[in-house]
């Protein structure tokens, strides 16, 4: 248990931090599934419009450290490579 004032304080504000974060990556992994179902209906107009909803809600994570910036890209990459297989 936290003793200090400063301690206290930093523990409210990791709470704080923590429930945000959770939320933005709650949020992501939301976008990412709209994007997984749509390819998996293989209905590629609504793929692309969920990739292109999904990509700045990724980086935007990316952004807030919630996820690792190269872990964003590479998701985004491996769901634009699975909507363009679609037209094939």
């Amino acid at each position: 248990m936290a003793n200090t004032t400063s301690a206290k304080k930093a523990t409210r504000k990791i709470a704080r931090r923590t429930e945000i974060n959770k939320a933005r990556r709650s949020r992501v992994r939301s976008f990412i599934r709209k994007v997984e179902e749509a390819i998996a209906s293989g209905d590629q107009a609504a793929a692309q419009e969920a990739l292109r909803a999904a990509q700045p809600e990724m980086m935007r994570a990316a952004t807030k450290g919630v996820v690792h910036a190269n872990t964003a890209s590479r998701k985004i990459s491996r769901l634009a490579h699975r909507v363009k297989g679609l037209s094939a």
